[in-house]
C-alpha cells in the first residue's frame, strides 16, 4: 500500500500556538529551517517523517493527532456535494484537501449552504406544503445538526467520557443503583412496551421486561446521567451552540447515551480488555454485560489522546440500506445522502442472522480494510409487536489485522482477496461495478445503442 503524504498545516499551527512558540523557535526545536516550517504550516509541503518524530520526542505529542480531525470527513462531504449536477466541474482531490485543511470553517459553511439547497429542491419536487411559506427559513434539520456535531468531534467527548469512567468505578451498575437509591428512586420492571419511563413525582424508574438485560442496564445509566451529570451535559451543550432548542434536546439525549455507553464500558478497562481479547466482540460483550452493538459502537469511540484504540469505523443500516448510525475514525467516510455501497458485507448480514461475516475490501483510493458485519435484530417481545431489524459493520485498516481475532485465516497479503467497494454510487469512481445503481455524477456518460455491457452506458474519464 502506498504511503499517503501528510498535509496537516492547520494542525501544526495549532500545536505551535498552544505551546506559545514563535515560528523561529519551533523550527529550531523541530530541526528544520524557518522557510520549511512556514511551507508546512501553509500546506505547501507535507510534514516529513523527521518532523513527526521530533514532535513525538521533543513535545511528547501523540502523532496520530496530526492525521486526526475533520479533513478527511470534510473532503468526503465536499466530493459528494460537488458531484451534484448543479456544479459543472469537480475540483481535483488535491484542491479539496487543501481547502479542507486551510479553511475548515469556510468548508462547513459551503456544506451547510449545499444542504439547504438540497432541502429546498426536495420540497419543490414533493410539492410540500412548506412551499408557500416564503418566510420560513429552510435550515438544517435538528436531527442532521446533531448527527453532524457528533460526526465532526470524532464521536468522542473527553469530559463526559472521563466523568462516566470515574462514576462507574469497578462496577457501573452497583454505582447506578447506589446513585438512584440515594435519591429515593425505585426501579420497576414492567411488561409495558416502552424501554424507559421515569416519574419524578413518584420516584419510579420503569423499565420494560421485554428488553434485554444490556438494554435495561443502558437505560438505567442513561437516566443516571440525566440525574447526576446534568451540569456537565448542559455545559457541553452550551459549547456546541446548537441553532434550535429541538437540536439541543436531541443532543442532550445523545450526550446521556454517550455517558451510559462510557459508564457501561469504562475506557481504561475496556481498552485493555479489547487488546487482551484481540477485539473479540462476543467475549467483550460477555465480560462487560453488554450487547454486540454496544461493544462495536464503543470500539469506534476509543479516541482518547495518549491512549487511542484502533481507529475503527462503525455503521448501522436498516433493511432498506439506510444508514441509521455512522462514525469513522478512519479514512473511510460515509455518504451524507442515500445508502451505503451495496457491495459491503453489512447488507448480507440480514441473510445470516446470528453469524459474523468477514470481508477484505478495497476502496477506490487504494485503501484496504477488514470489515466485520452482523445482524442485530431486536424482537418486539410480544405477539403483534414488530421486530426491528438492523445490521452493523465494524472495520479498520488492514494494517491492524494482527490485532483482530477476526483476521485469522484471511489472506490479507493477496491483492485478489480484496473486494472493490465504494462510498455510494453517486460519487464512486469505479467504471465497471456490476452493482452500480445510478451513474456517477462526476463523469460524463457515453451511450452506444449497438453495444451493451453490464450497464446501459459507458462511464467516461
Amino acid at each position: 500500500m502506498t504511503q499517503k503524504k501528510l498535509y496537516a498545516g492547520v494542525k501544526l499551527h495549532e500545536i505551535r500556538t498552544k505551546l506559545g512558540l514563535t515560528q523561529k523557535l519551533f523550527a529550531a526545536k523541530l530541526g528544520v529551517s524557518l522557510p520549511y516550517l512556514n511551507q508546512m504550516e501553509n500546506n505547501h509541503r507535507p510534514i516529513s517523517t523527521s518532523v513527526v518524530l521530533a514532535l513525538a520526542q521533543e513535545f511528547g505529542l501523540d502523532v496520530t493527532e496530526l492525521s486526526a480531525g475533520d479533513t478527511e470527513r470534510l473532503v468526503g462531504d465536499m466530493r459528494e456535494a460537488l458531484a451534484d449536477p448543479v456544479f459543472s466541474d469537480t475540483p481535483p482531490l488535491a484542491d479539496l484537501r487543501l481547502v479542507a485543511s486551510n479553511a475548515p470553517a469556510l468548508t462547513r459553511a459551503f456544506l451547510e449552504l449545499h444542504s439547504a439547497y438540497r432541502r429546498t429542491q426536495e420540497r419543490l419536487v414533493s410539492l410540500d406544503a412548506a412551499l408557500g411559506q416564503d418566510s420560513e427559513r429552510i435550515a438544517q434539520s435538528a436531527w442532521e445538526e446533531v448527527r453532524d456535531f457528533f460526526h465532526y468531534i470524532d464521536n468522542y467527548i473527553d469530559a463526559v467520557d472521563r466523568a462516566a469512567e470515574h462514576f462507574a468505578g469497578n462496577d457501573p451498575m452497583a454505582a447506578a443503583q447506589s446513585a438512584l437509591a440515594a435519591r429515593g428512586i425505585e426501579i420497576v420492571v414492567s411488561e409495558e412496551s416502552g424501554l424507559r419511563r421515569f416519574d419524578p413525582e413518584t420516584g419510579k424508574l420503569t423499565l420494560s421486561a421485554r428488553a434485554s438485560a444490556p438494554t435495561r442496564d443502558f437505560q438505567i445509566l442513561h437516566q443516571v446521567a440525566l440525574l447526576t451529570q446534568i451540569d456537565l451535559l448542559e455545559a457541553t451543550l452550551d459549547f456546541a451552540r446548537f441553532q434550535t432548542a429541538e437540536a439541543r434536546a436531541i443532543a442532550k439525549i445523545g450526550m446521556a447515551n454517550y455517558f451510559a455507553g462510557a459508564a457501561l464500558l469504562p475506557y481504561t478497562r475496556f481498552r485493555a480488555a479489547a487488546r487482551e481479547t484481540r477485539h473479540d466482540l462476543e467475549r467483550l460483550a460477555h465480560r462487560f454485560g453488554a450487547s454486540i452493538e454496544q461493544v462495536t459502537h464503543r470500539l469506534s469511540t476509543l479516541q482518547r489522546n495518549g491512549d487511542k484504540g484502533i481507529p475503527f469505523f462503525f455503521v448501522r443500516v436498516d433493511q432498506a440500506g439506510t444508514i441509521t448510525k455512522r462514525h469513522s475514525a478512519t479514512r473511510m467516510q460515509f455518504a451524507r445522502f442515500g445508502g451505503a455501497c451495496p457491495l459491503w458485507n453489512v447488507h448480507r448480514a440480514f441473510e445470516t442472522p446470528g453469524h459474523f461475516l468477514r470481508q477484505l475490501a478495497e476502496t477506490p483510493d487504494g485503501e484496504r480494510y477488514i470489515l466485520l458485519a452482523r445482524d442485530v435484530s431486536k424482537p418486539g417481545g410480544a405477539w403483534g409487536e414488530p421486530d426491528r431489524r438492523y445490521a452493523i459493520a465494524l472495520g479498520c485498516d488492514v494494517g491492524f489485522a494482527p490485532d483482530l481475532v477476526y483476521a485469522d485465516g484471511l489472506d490479507t497479503a493477496n491483492p485478489a482477496a480484496y473486494e472493490p467497494i465504494g462510498t455510494s454510487c453517486r460519487i464512486c469512481e469505479r467504471r465497471d461495478c456490476h452493482q452500480r445503481s445510478i451513474p456517477p455524477l462526476e463523469h460524463k456518460l457515453h451511450v452506444a445503442p449497438n453495444r451493451r455491457a453490464i450497464l446501459p452506458y459507458e462511464i467516461g474519464l
